[in-house]
Protein backbone atom coordinates (compact mmCIF):
# COMPACT_ATOMS: atom_id res chain seq x y z
CA UNK A 1 0.00 0.00 0.00
CA UNK A 2 2.99 2.51 1.14
CA UNK A 3 4.02 2.34 -2.88
CA UNK A 4 0.93 3.40 -4.05
CA UNK A 5 0.02 5.77 -1.96
CA UNK A 6 3.73 7.49 -2.41
CA UNK A 7 4.44 6.37 -5.88
CA UNK A 8 1.73 5.55 -8.15
CA UNK A 9 -0.71 8.07 -6.72
CA UNK A 10 0.78 11.63 -6.77
CA UNK A 11 1.59 10.66 -10.79
CA UNK A 12 -1.88 9.51 -11.34
CA UNK A 13 -3.62 12.55 -9.96
CA UNK A 14 -7.12 11.46 -12.52
CA UNK A 15 -7.51 7.86 -10.75
CA UNK A 16 -9.30 7.20 -7.69
CA UNK A 17 -8.66 3.88 -6.33
CA UNK A 18 -11.29 2.02 -4.04
CA UNK A 19 -9.49 -0.46 -2.41
CA UNK A 20 -9.83 -4.19 -0.58
CA UNK A 21 -7.13 -6.40 0.95
CA UNK A 22 -8.54 -9.47 1.72
CA UNK A 23 -7.38 -12.80 1.12
CA UNK A 24 -10.89 -14.09 0.26
CA UNK A 25 -11.51 -14.75 -3.48
CA UNK A 26 -14.13 -12.18 -3.94
CA UNK A 27 -16.61 -12.63 -7.09
CA UNK A 28 -15.80 -9.60 -9.34
CA UNK A 29 -18.98 -9.19 -11.26
CA UNK A 30 -21.59 -9.86 -8.11
CA UNK A 31 -19.39 -7.69 -5.63
CA UNK A 32 -18.69 -4.91 -8.08
CA UNK A 33 -14.60 -4.92 -8.56
CA UNK A 34 -13.02 -3.52 -11.86
CA UNK A 35 -9.75 -6.13 -11.10
CA UNK A 36 -8.71 -8.61 -9.06
CA UNK A 37 -5.15 -9.53 -7.91
CA UNK A 38 -4.70 -12.91 -7.29
CA UNK A 39 -1.35 -15.13 -6.06
CA UNK A 40 -1.21 -18.70 -6.61
CA UNK A 41 -2.38 -20.89 -9.06
CA UNK A 42 -5.94 -19.76 -10.58
CA UNK A 43 -8.84 -21.95 -12.09
CA UNK A 44 -10.49 -21.05 -15.04
CA UNK A 45 -12.81 -18.43 -14.12
CA UNK A 46 -14.21 -17.31 -17.53
CA UNK A 47 -12.49 -14.26 -17.06
CA UNK A 48 -9.47 -12.39 -19.01
CA UNK A 49 -6.73 -12.91 -17.20
CA UNK A 50 -2.98 -11.06 -17.48
CA UNK A 51 0.18 -12.55 -15.64
CA UNK A 52 1.65 -9.93 -13.55
CA UNK A 53 4.71 -11.85 -12.34
CA UNK A 54 6.28 -14.15 -9.55
CA UNK A 55 6.66 -13.50 -6.09
CA UNK A 56 8.90 -15.87 -3.92
CA UNK A 57 7.70 -17.97 -1.11
CA UNK A 58 10.33 -18.26 2.32
CA UNK A 59 10.20 -19.77 5.17
CA UNK A 60 10.80 -17.83 8.52
CA UNK A 61 10.57 -17.67 12.28
CA UNK A 62 11.52 -14.91 14.77
CA UNK A 63 15.19 -15.34 16.53
CA UNK A 64 13.34 -15.78 19.62
CA UNK A 65 11.40 -18.87 18.12
CA UNK A 66 14.64 -19.97 16.95
CA UNK A 67 16.45 -19.66 19.97
CA UNK A 68 13.88 -21.39 22.04
CA UNK A 69 13.60 -24.15 19.78
CA UNK A 70 16.26 -24.25 17.62
CA UNK A 71 17.47 -23.64 13.84
CA UNK A 72 16.21 -26.67 11.72
CA UNK A 73 18.80 -27.93 9.43
CA UNK A 74 16.76 -29.95 6.99
CA UNK A 75 13.43 -30.60 6.18
CA UNK A 76 13.00 -33.46 8.35
CA UNK A 77 13.53 -31.28 11.35
CA UNK A 78 10.94 -28.77 10.10
CA UNK A 79 8.36 -31.52 10.84
CA UNK A 80 9.39 -31.36 15.04
CA UNK A 81 8.46 -27.24 14.72
CA UNK A 82 5.51 -25.41 15.24
CA UNK A 83 4.14 -23.77 12.31
CA UNK A 84 1.45 -21.16 11.81
CA UNK A 85 0.00 -22.47 8.37
CA UNK A 86 -1.76 -20.46 5.83
CA UNK A 87 -5.15 -22.19 4.92
CA UNK A 88 -6.57 -21.89 1.49
CA UNK A 89 -10.67 -23.17 1.18
CA UNK A 90 -10.40 -24.78 4.15
CA UNK A 91 -7.25 -26.41 4.04
CA UNK A 92 -3.64 -25.91 5.42
CA UNK A 93 -1.52 -25.08 2.33
CA UNK A 94 1.60 -27.51 1.99
CA UNK A 95 5.19 -26.65 2.62
CA UNK A 96 6.60 -27.31 -1.01
CA UNK A 97 9.93 -26.49 -1.64
CA UNK A 98 11.48 -25.73 -5.63
CA UNK A 99 12.92 -29.73 -6.26
CA UNK A 100 9.01 -30.28 -5.28
CA UNK A 101 9.53 -32.30 -1.68
CA UNK A 102 6.17 -31.38 0.61
CA UNK A 103 5.23 -31.98 3.00
CA UNK A 104 2.28 -30.69 5.55
CA UNK A 105 3.32 -30.33 9.23
CA UNK A 106 0.50 -29.82 12.32
CA UNK A 107 0.32 -26.23 12.87
CA UNK A 108 -0.25 -24.62 16.06
CA UNK A 109 -2.14 -21.58 14.46
CA UNK A 110 -4.35 -21.87 11.06
CA UNK A 111 -5.01 -18.59 9.23
CA UNK A 112 -6.20 -17.42 5.83
CA UNK A 113 -4.39 -14.17 6.33
CA UNK A 114 -0.72 -13.50 5.35
CA UNK A 115 -1.11 -10.59 7.59
CA UNK A 116 -1.65 -12.93 10.71
CA UNK A 117 0.66 -15.40 9.55
CA UNK A 118 3.57 -12.55 9.44
CA UNK A 119 1.99 -11.10 13.03
CA UNK A 120 2.20 -15.01 14.33
CA UNK A 121 5.57 -15.57 13.36
CA UNK A 122 6.97 -12.01 14.56
CA UNK A 123 5.44 -13.14 18.12
CA UNK A 124 7.45 -16.59 17.95
CA UNK A 125 4.47 -19.00 17.63
CA UNK A 126 6.42 -20.32 14.89
CA UNK A 127 7.40 -21.16 11.32
CA UNK A 128 5.72 -19.39 8.51
CA UNK A 129 5.68 -20.40 4.74
CA UNK A 130 5.35 -16.46 3.33
CA UNK A 131 5.22 -14.47 0.39
CA UNK A 132 8.55 -12.84 0.74
CA UNK A 133 7.44 -9.08 -0.26
CA UNK A 134 4.98 -9.46 2.72
CA UNK A 135 7.75 -9.22 5.08
CA UNK A 136 10.93 -7.47 3.81
CA UNK A 137 10.52 -4.56 6.85
CA UNK A 138 10.15 -7.70 9.16
CA UNK A 139 13.64 -9.33 7.49
CA UNK A 140 15.74 -5.90 6.86
CA UNK A 141 15.12 -5.19 10.65
CA UNK A 142 15.11 -8.79 11.83
CA UNK A 143 12.45 -9.08 13.17
CA UNK A 144 12.26 -12.61 11.29
CA UNK A 145 15.19 -14.74 9.81
CA UNK A 146 14.55 -16.92 6.77
CA UNK A 147 14.65 -20.73 7.78
CA UNK A 148 16.57 -23.14 5.64
CA UNK A 149 18.05 -20.73 3.42
CA UNK A 150 19.94 -22.97 1.86
CA UNK A 151 17.03 -24.76 0.05
CA UNK A 152 15.08 -23.11 -2.90
CA UNK A 153 11.65 -22.33 -2.27
CA UNK A 154 9.12 -21.75 -5.35
CA UNK A 155 7.63 -18.98 -6.57
CA UNK A 156 4.44 -18.31 -6.91
CA UNK A 157 2.30 -16.59 -9.97
CA UNK A 158 0.32 -13.31 -9.62
CA UNK A 159 -2.20 -12.65 -12.13
CA UNK A 160 -5.12 -9.98 -12.67
CA UNK A 161 -8.54 -11.47 -13.34
CA UNK A 162 -11.17 -8.90 -15.06
CA UNK A 163 -14.04 -8.44 -17.08
CA UNK A 164 -13.13 -6.00 -19.48
CA UNK A 165 -12.19 -8.10 -22.27
CA UNK A 166 -10.17 -6.28 -24.48
CA UNK A 167 -11.30 -2.79 -23.79
CA UNK A 168 -9.66 -2.11 -20.18
CA UNK A 169 -10.48 1.21 -19.26
CA UNK A 170 -7.27 3.12 -19.17
CA UNK A 171 -7.15 3.61 -15.29
CA UNK A 172 -7.25 -0.31 -14.77
CA UNK A 173 -4.35 -0.32 -17.73
CA UNK A 174 -1.88 2.29 -16.32
CA UNK A 175 -2.36 0.79 -12.30
CA UNK A 176 -1.36 -2.83 -13.24
CA UNK A 177 1.32 -1.62 -15.36
CA UNK A 178 2.31 -0.12 -11.96
CA UNK A 179 1.58 -3.32 -9.45
CA UNK A 180 3.39 -5.41 -12.89
CA UNK A 181 6.33 -3.37 -12.42
CA UNK A 182 6.53 -3.50 -8.69
CA UNK A 183 6.26 -7.56 -8.80
CA UNK A 184 9.06 -7.57 -11.24
CA UNK A 185 11.65 -5.25 -9.66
Amino acid sequence: MQAITTQFLPHHPHVKLDVSLTDRHVDLIREGFDLTIRVGRVADTGLMSRSLGELPLVLVASPAYLSARGVPRSVDDLRRHAHVRYMLSGRPFPITFADGTSLTPEGVLDADSGDALRIAAVNGLGIAQILRANIHKELSTGLLSVVLPEIPMPSVPVQVLHAFGRNMPSRARVFLDFVAARINE
